[in-house]
């Protein structure tokens, strides 16, 4: 008997197949390959957005070091894409470059609607950044934002 039979069964089907909550490909050779996790996935407006994808892709823009991609909640979407982003040593990216950036060369529902740099992200006591902490961050520094703007 399994210590959370509760937890347990909402993992674990009764065909005795693991929900584990990642998102995966498998190739021709039968090898699997972890992509995301189903709960970082973004619905917006309708569209899934997986952040791993937008992620991979701003590691691509010169300046930028590391990015977190996260889900933030809004009124007419449902959730809007966020950023996090630590820049390289020097770089002095803004918000609007960074999006100018990625708006010719990815999906427009993908771009990041908002960009926050920050330099680092916080963590578990086993170093697994906590998506969570970025969506509530990124809700309270909107509304800093927004009380800054009225």
């Amino acid at each position: 008997m399994p210590e959370m039979p509760e937890k347990t069964k909402k993992v674990i089907d009764e065909d005795d197949w693991l929900h584990s909550g990642d998102l995966g490909t498998c190739d021709e050779k039968g090898y699997y390959r972890i992509t995301d996790r189903m709960k970082d996935m973004i619905i917006r407006g309708g569209e899934n957005i997986y952040p791993r994808e937008i992620e991979e892709f701003l590691h691509e823009v010169p300046g930028v070091k590391d990015s977190q991609v996260v889900g933030i909640p809004d009124k007419k979407y449902g959730e809007i894409v966020g950023a996090f982003v630590i820049l390289k040593k020097g770089a002095d990216l803004t918000e609007d470059d960074i999006r100018d950036y990625a708006s010719s060369r990815i999906s427009r529902y993908k771009v990041p609607k908002h960009v926050f740099f920050v330099d680092n992200y916080p963590l578990t006591a086993s170093g697994k950044i906590q998506k969570y902490k970025l969506r509530e961050l990124a809700v309270q520094l909107l509304k800093k934002r927004e009380k800054g703007n009225s």
